[in-house]
């Protein structure tokens, strides 16, 4: 009676968005649990595609449009999810007030364990992203798989087509970064800020910085 008692205490605390979100992507079993946690700054531009949980399912195992990063007021901070492809979730997640995620149609976005997004950072997938866990973003960085415009060469051959990203295991990506399609970032390593990666990195626990990234320190290590 107590577990039922808290559930329906969540559900009336619970914002449209939060509601909304779950009972859609969810069966009404996962759905009560709420395990997505939507701020009311969030624009549900996109309500498609899947959004998978691989193993619990428990309350506010995803979090995303809260946070208090003080450069930005986050009363008029909108996150949007404008999704039509495939999210894996692994593990939990804390996505920061102001960011973008967007999937297209048959494009997969999969997240390890412990993703967190400080703020207005976006995600936009028409290919392939894969995050590892224990993985750090800061403010207003970007990821893309694609150019979205096609460019030809005089052969009429598309020359510039989307190409997966990804990125390893306890990686830190430090504010206002670009990772573009094809990018790739090992595990252990640190993206400094304002960097630019546009193809795979190589050597795990490094210092990565510039444009184009390339590594500038090595050995390292860090922590949240």
């Amino acid at each position: 009676m107590a577990v039922i008692l808290k559930i329906i205490a969540r559900l009336v605390r619970a914002n449209w968005n939060t509601l909304r979100f779950n009972f859609h992507y969810f069966s009404f079993r996962e759905a009560i649990k709420l395990p997505v946690d939507l701020s009311s700054n969030v624009l549900l531009l996109q309500l498609k595609g899947t959004v998978q949980l691989p193993g619990a399912t428990y309350y506010r195992r995803i979090r995303i449009g809260y946070g208090d990063v003080g450069i930005f007021d986050q009363r008029y901070s909108r996150s949007i999810w404008e999704v039509s492809g495939a999210i894996v979730f692994r593990g939990n997640a804390n996505i920061g007030h102001g960011s973008k995620i967007s999937v297209g149609e048959n494009a997969r976005f999969e997240i390890g364990n412990n993703f967190i997004v400080s703020a207005e950072s976006g995600f936009v997938c028409m290919n392939e992203i894969s995050i590892g866990n224990d993985c750090l973003f800061s403010w207003e960085c970007l990821v893309m798989d694609t150019d979205f415009h096609k460019v030809r060469d005089a052969a009429n051959q598309i020359v510039n087509a989307p190409a997966p990203v990804k990125i390893g295991d306890q990686v830190w990506v430090g504010t206002r970064c670009l990772i573009l399609k094809g990018a790739g970032i090992p595990s252990g390593s640190v993206i400094a800020a304002g960097s630019l990666v546009n193809k795979p990195l190589v050597g795990e626990k490094q210092v990565f910085a510039g444009n184009p990234a390339k590594p500038v320190k090595d050995q390292i290590s860090w922590e949240l």
